[in-house]
This record gives structure tokens, sequence and C-alpha cells, in this order.
């Protein structure tokens, strides 16, 4: 999946194309960045995807794929809501990976491992950001360093949950350095669910809303990475 341009924003189809002269921002309010330039795929069950690169003040999109070693890349995701019950976006598998489907040879750097768990956030200091709805999360990811002068590609599973049920294998838990604990993002009262990251998080036999898998190409990332080594 390559980033597609000039999408429409992920709203109810009665929403689209209508103009709104509006400047109130009210609880809930959804960020002019769903507007431009982003990944879109479709889940089994009809849910659409969508992720994309924001600038460092997340007031839009990223107008570069070129990030110095150890800075903050901004990652959004979203599932459009539209007349489904409340969904809770999750990131369930997120890797760095040198080809744009991923193989048994591919060399690929784990990101967010164990149904959830940044692992990204212990060897570094990323982080995921509070959200502004529970269709959205955002993936703040500091640049590493991978594949010297190779193309990168992110790979992720997005996964379309219950907002009201968290297990241990439906969660986003991020690395609290400061406690030394993890920690899960949408309800710290129940961080015990984040235990496993540090083990194995066994799957159980549970049915989610949906899931797909969205394939987000980083566009001139063969700089990005001969930038970022030197």
């Amino acid at each position: 999946m390559v980033l597609e341009s000039n999408l429409p924003k992920p709203l109810p189809p009665s929403l689209l194309n209508q103009t709104f002269p509006l400047v109130c921002r009210p609880e809930g309010w959804i960020p002019p960045f769903l507007i431009p330039a982003y990944g879109s795929a479709e889940g089994h069950g009809g849910l659409v995807f969508h992720m994309a690169l924001l600038n460092e003040d997340l007031t839009g999109l990223a107008k570069t794929s070129l990030f110095p070693l150890g800075s903050f890349i901004p990652i959004w995701a979203a599932v459009d809501q539209k007349d489904h019950q409340p969904l809770l976006l999750l990131l369930e598998e997120c890797v760095a990976a040198t080809t744009p489907e991923l193989q048994s040879a591919s060399l690929v750097y784990p990101i967010i491992t164990n149904k959830g768990c940044l692992a990204d956030g212990k060897t570094g200091n990323s982080r995921f950001l509070p959200r502004y709805h529970s269709s959205a999360i955002l993936l703040y990811l500091q640049s590493f360093k991978f594949a010297l002068g190779e193309e990168v590609y992110i790979h992720c599973k997005l996964v379309a949950w219950d907002p009201e049920v968290f297990d241990i294998e439906k969660k986003a838990c991020h690395y609290i350095k400061e406690t030394g604990e993890w920690e899960l993002l949408d309800d710290p009262s129940q961080s015990d669910l984040c235990k496993c990251c540090d083990s194995s998080c066994k799957p159980r036999l549970k049915r989610g809303v949906d899931s797909g898998i969205l394939r987000h190409f980083i566009s001139s990332l063969n700089e990005l990475f001969s930038s970022i080594f030197i």
C-alpha cells in the first residue's frame, strides 16, 4: 500500500464536500490533518483504515520524510467510524522493513509487538500520545538506525475493537521510564494488562470487531537513512 493523495477525510458521506463556517473546537474535535494525503486500506468487514505521517506540531501532514536521527516521527492511524458502534483503534503489530511486502528474508526492526506493546519505547523514547478520539491513535516514534541506504517501509496491523473492553490481546501499552513500568494508554488503572509485554501476551480465542493490515510506505526514505547514518 502506498501513500494516496486527495482522499476525503474519514467522515460519514453526508458530511463530505460541504463547507461549515465554524471556528469553535468542542470536545471531540477532529484535527485538520484528516483532509490531505494518507494511506488507506479496507478491512475484512468493510471498515476503512488510514495512516499518515504528521508534522511536528500535529497540525497537518508531514511535508518531508527526512527525519534526523533521534527526532520524533508522529504517525497517525484511524478507522472510519461512520455508522458503526463505537470503535477503538489499536496498533497490534508494527515493524520497519526493507521490503514493501513482508517476506521471510526481509530485514525487520520491531516497533510494536506482543499484541500492542510499544517495544521501541523501552529501548528508545517512543510513546503513544493521548487520544483525541477512540477511533484514532497517535504513535510518537523516535527515529532509529536501520537499513543504511535502503528504502524503509513501516508495516502495521490495525485492529478495530470494543472501546469498553481491554485484555492482554487488545491493548495499547507504552513504557514509562520514570516509573520503570508499562502503562495502558487508555486506562492506566488497568495497566496490569501490560505486564505480559516483557514476556509473552498469549492469544485467547476472542472475536474482535474487525481488523485490517495497512502497509504504509514512507516515500524517499532512501534519502532519509542516507542522511541519518553519518
